[in-house]
């Protein structure tokens, strides 16, 4: 899908605020309030926009324990296998496949470090991870 700079435009008011308004965008970019509604519908039907979102603070909600956690795997594990498992924990805020020596990179969040561990241990159970590297997020420095 091609973009021009008016596209470009929409996505960004949308993603400094997704609850903008069509006329607040369209005053932006000078366009009525229908036709930056079209522009956002045929971004969202070609998968430039997959969604709308509320940011939230971890801390408020009780996640204010952050880890990245570098999963390492026995041999013939696949992405389809890491997916799987990570979705069976609810710490796990996201999971992705790596190059280097880990085979993936997990995002945790839980109340506290007791949790963490908790949530650590129950990872580690995954039949096919052989080892953690875990690093604990002291501060948020850019989201």
């Amino acid at each position: 899908m091609q973009l021009d700079d008016v596209d470009q435009r929409i996505i960004s008011a949308l993603l400094s605020d997704a609850r903008t308004t069509y006329a607040e965008i369209g005053m932006v970019v000078s366009l009525s309030a229908p036709a930056v509604k079209r522009r956002v519908d045929r971004l969202r039907s070609g998968g430039v926009i997959k969604g709308f979102t509320a940011v939230v603070d971890p801390a408020a909600v009780g996640g204010g324990t952050e880890a990245f956690v570098e999963l390492f795997c026995t041999g013939r594990t696949t992405p389809a296998q890491i997916t799987q498992a990570t979705r069976r924990h609810p710490e796990v805020v996201g999971a992705y496949t790596v190059s280097g020596e880990a085979d993936a990179l997990v995002h945790l969040r839980a109340a506290d470090i007791s949790h963490l561990e908790q949530a650590l241990e129950r990872l580690r159970a995954e039949p096919f991870i052989t080892s953690t590297r875990s690093m604990i997020v002291l501060s948020r420095l850019v989201d």
